[in-house]
């Protein structure tokens, strides 16, 4: 299923956990950065899939901004 960015932070913000595959739908970074900040704001879950285009240190802000409440399968 394709959600439009604003969809897939609100559903965030609302606390439904999400798993984001990044072989099958691409966000840019600042977008994966807010659903993140959604995620920790609301206590939902957030697994990043597939993050082999995500560089190293875009992971680590995508980390930060998530505060415990997203997790990289790599």
């Amino acid at each position: 299923m394709i959600l439009l960015t604003q969809t897939l932070i609100q559903i965030v913000q609302a606390g439904g956990g999400v798993v984001i595959d990044l072989n099958k739908q691409m966000y840019l970074p600042q977008t994966l950065i807010q659903v993140a900040q959604a995620a920790a704001n609301s206590g939902a879950t957030v697994t990043i899939k597939n993050p082999n285009f995500l560089l190293p240190q875009t992971m680590i802000q995508i980390a930060q901004a998530g505060r415990g409440k997203v997790i990289f399968e790599i």
